[in-house]
């Protein structure tokens, strides 16, 4: 069985570190650089770096800060926020990222997943799915909507069918992350990862609300995801990555300990 990954996100404004809530009433936290090196020596699987108002502001994302971050840490790092071409996409690469993160302009533009996918290969292509619960219609069938622009903008796009047709068109996995549960601390959306992960071939991280390694363990069974993408427990000093990959290993969960 393979292992499951456990991933810090680091969100990043105005080249900070930062936290909110449901992607509002942010807090500032600190040097990101410094964040990403000391969740690389405690043990993360990986790491994902959002730029989370680039999009909102119509810019690029801080290449400075991407490349810091890359020369900190020697493992899988993907890089989203305000990623709009391929060129753009090439020039993250180039700072040392492995991967890429599309999300609001996938969104305004599909046929850009195609073009990454070929450029780079699905490996380098994650799709970020921000999803909100609303009411069951026609247009959401799923009962949950997309979102673009940092929660800000509803999609009018049932979130099943993008994750669905976002595959086809060459992403390598999704990076799933409820709105609703965003930063709570109260559990992940798990109705919803286990929609996505039952119905497409790549893998699904897991993202927003975990408060506890018991939330983990849950999105990685009952939700059935392949990772767990978490901010807040780690970055308050709540537990540590050795902690929360202790605690998946004695509940059965395989991971790769420190």
């Amino acid at each position: 069985m393979l292992s499951k990954r456990l991933i810090p996100c680091l969100d990043v404004r105005d080249g900070l570190l930062t936290k909110g809530v449901k992607f509002q009433n942010n807090q500032d936290l600190g040097d990101p650089v410094e964040a990403a090196r000391l969740y690389y020596e405690a043990g993360a699987d990986e790491i994902v770096f959002y730029d989370i108002t680039a999009s909102a502001e119509g810019r690029s994302l801080f290449l400075n800060v991407v490349e810091r971050v890359a020369e900190a840490i020697f493992i899988p790092f993907s890089v989203g926020g305000g990623v709009s071409t391929v060129k753009r996409m090439r020039d993250v690469l180039l700072c040392g990222a492995e991967k890429v993160s599309l999300n609001s302009a996938a969104v305004r533009n599909p046929g850009l997943i195609a073009e990454a996918a070929e450029a780079f290969g699905s490996q380098a292509v994650v799709l970020g799915l921000d999803a909100k619960k609303v009411p069951q219609s026609a247009r959401v069938p799923s009962g949950y909507e997309v979102v673009t622009d940092g929660g800000r903008s509803p999609a009018k796009l049932d979130a099943l069918a993008w994750a669905l047709k976002a595959e086809k068109l060459g992403i390598g996995e999704i990076c799933l992350n409820s709105i609703d549960a965003d930063g709570t601390r109260d559990g992940y959306e798990l109705e919803l990862t286990r929609l996505i992960a039952e119905n497409v071939e790549v893998p699904v991280i897991a993202s927003g609300g975990a408060g506890s390694p018991r939330h983990l363990l849950d999105a990685l069974t009952e939700g059935q995801a392949s990772a767990a993408l978490f901010a807040s427990i780690v970055h308050y000093k709540q537990y540590t990555i050795t902690d929360l990959k202790r605690y998946l290993h004695d509940h059965g969960c395989p991971v790769r300990l420190v």
